[in-house]
């Protein structure tokens, strides 16, 4: 299993993907299309709304 923190960036991932304005969200944006691309990970990113705003984490399960 891997989980990884602080994946969404504050809703810059759900600009345009062309945007390249945040440095950040270009490394997230990469790093799922790694995560996708592998065939022995199955994966989903979640997001949450709370207090301190916008967060989420991946979950990844190794085949």
């Amino acid at each position: 299993m891997i989980i990884l923190d602080s994946l969404v960036r504050g809703g810059a991932l759900a600009a345009a993907e062309d945007d390249d304005s945040d440095d950040r969200a270009r490394g997230t944006r990469d790093l799922l299309s790694l995560v996708h691309d592998e065939p022995r990970l199955s994966a989903t990113a979640i997001q949450m709304v709370r207090a301190k705003g916008w967060d989420g984490f991946l979950l990844a399960l190794v085949r």
